[in-house]
């Protein structure tokens, strides 16, 4: 027989899925064809060990060994890890007013789906009345090839976008059948869905070419809003549902960031705001009702896990705070049992106590690593992650400022949008000069901003236009092709609160 024809059976057994694959298939691949959704942040290319799996008992990356005989493949850590995902956003009322709907139903849902690059938020609202029905949410499974959306788009430039389009929209269906079954509503009684989430986002799923979101000056290929039918993207609503996402801004600046300046109402503030989303992409807004510039800073996946040797995400076994008692580091594990690893906000409070230790200089230089547990530490490797990111944010509001012809401390009120905005310290923030200490009692947490204003779009279409204008009217900032942006961030590497913000 012809080796490369042979076959052979890889189990789970946590999951009772088996699947057969040719001999040199990755174990990988295999967990993606027996559909595992397993993590992969570095897509595969072994950097980030973050696929560590048991292979009949021992312990290798996913990603680098092949399947050369019928397997039995178990996680590292027995028991399913439960997410954080946040869900709550800065929400107002307003009139009910989709506009017309298809008929065929006489009790219409209303959809809202935030669509971001870790996680994804379904709303269901009643298409009468507006109330919110039900809210459900799930990881991201486009999350296999790779944690952020550089990665993602490599991976199309080179197998085409249906694997990662498909498993997403699957994703989305599902999720909406699931919200509307626990409210004992039918998923055919969704007659209209409004989409939020970031330009590649945005592309992946509408299988959109991603050539130009890679290489500069960073483009989409589409800005404007579009409107199609759910059914044509393998969503299985209302047959004649309406699928329709916000407009793009610029660069990396989506739909999100539309949908969030919208919650916030930028067109009508009469202070000077600053609104961050810090997360893979760092999107940020500032301005008042008199006008408002946009940019986003690729400030990697850091803060949601990927790249720090024990990072994970916000779940059962993170460390998700860390302080000083009486001159000790202490920390605090989500669910209270053993620390597995360490999430973006537990990072940024480890780093910022070790800098009053002094365990950590100012320079970022660490003179040994840092031990919680057996297991789990910080290296030197981390504090740098963590300062290429910080840097990335800080220089971006930097350069707005600069843009906006105004001073930092001329903010008057600076929103934290997103996940980690609402569970980070705002001193460990400011502390290690990712905020402006100059704002630190003007932060105000506004979670997912995103997912509230896909819920206003969807419910009037007064609101729906309204975001459009604000799209429409954003001056957009494309950091990369800032002459100065390098210098300004590498000014901003340093973890001194002196020196930071300076300019």
């Amino acid at each position: 027989m012809n080796p490369e024809n042979t076959t052979y059976t890889v189990r789970f057994p946590e999951s009772g899925k088996s699947v057969t694959v040719k001999a040199g298939t990755t174990v990988l691949q295999a967990e993606i064809a027996a559909g595992m959704v397993p993590d992969a942040p570095c897509g595969g290319q072994g950097k980030c060990g973050k696929c560590r799996i048991l292979l009949d008992g021992e312990e290798v990356l996913a990603c680098r060994t092949q399947v050369e005989k019928d397997c039995e493949v178990r996680p590292v850590l027995e028991g399913k890890k439960h997410a954080q995902i946040l869900n709550d956003g800065l929400f107002r009322s307003v009139a009910c007013e989709p506009g017309s709907l298809p008929e065929g139903t006489e009790a219409p849902v209303l959809a809202a789906v935030d669509l971001g690059s870790t996680t994804v938020v379904a709303y269901l609202m009643d298409g009468r009345t507006g109330e919110l029905l039900n809210t459900r949410s799930t990881l991201n499974p486009q999350r296999q090839y790779g944690a952020d959306v550089v990665m993602r788009c490599s991976y199309v430039l080179e197998h085409g976008p249906e694997a990662l389009s498909s498993c997403i929209r699957e994703a989305i269906d599902r999720l909406l059948g699931e919200a509307a079954a626990e409210v004992g509503r039918r998923k055919e009684d969704i007659v209209k869905i409004v989409m939020a989430g970031n330009a590649c986002m945005h592309h992946l799923f509408l299988e959109l070419p991603v050539d130009t979101l890679v290489r500069a000056p960073y483009v989409p290929k589409v800005k404007d809003a579009v409107k199609t039918e759910a059914s044509g993207c393998g969503i299985h609503v209302c047959q004649d549902a309406q699928l329709i996402w916000l407009p793009n801004i610029g660069g990396f600046v989506g739909a999100d960031t539309t949908a969030c300046m919208l919650a916030a109402e930028f067109d009508k503030r009469e202070e000077l705001t600053l609104m961050v989303d810090i997360g893979t992409n760092g999107e940020m807004v500032l301005g008042n009702r008199e006008g408002y510039t946009v940019c986003s800073t690729a400030a990697g996946p850091a803060f949601e896990g990927a790249k720090i040797t024990c990072g994970m995400r916000g779940s059962d076994g993170a460390i998700d705070h860390v302080y000083l008692e009486n001159g000790e580091v202490k920390f605090h594990v989500i669910g209270d049992g053993k620390p597995a690893g360490i999430c973006g906000s537990g990072l940024l409070d480890a780093v910022h106590c070790l800098l009053q230790t002094g365990w950590i200089r100012e320079d970022g230089y660490m003179k040994e690593s840092w031990h919680f547990s057996d297991e789990v530490f910080l290296c030197q490797k981390d504090v740098r992650e963590l300062q290429l990111a910080k840097a990335a944010i800080a220089a971006g509001v930097q350069l707005l400022c600069r843009k906006r012809g105004c001073r930092i401390e001329e903010i008057r009120t600076l929103l934290l949008a997103g996940a980690f905005g609402n569970y980070l310290d705002p001193d460990s923030a400011c502390g290690i000069g990712l905020l402006p200490e100059v704002l630190r009692d003007r932060i105000v947490p506004v979670g997912n901003a995103a997912g509230a204003g896909a819920r206003l779009a969807v419910l009037s279409e007064r609101e729906f236009a309204r975001a459009e204008d604000m799209a429409s009217k954003a001056g957009f900032l494309e950091l990369a092709t800032e002459p100065d942006f390098m210098d300004v961030y590498v000014d901003e590497m340093s973890y001194a609160k002196e020196d930071c913000y300076g300019i």
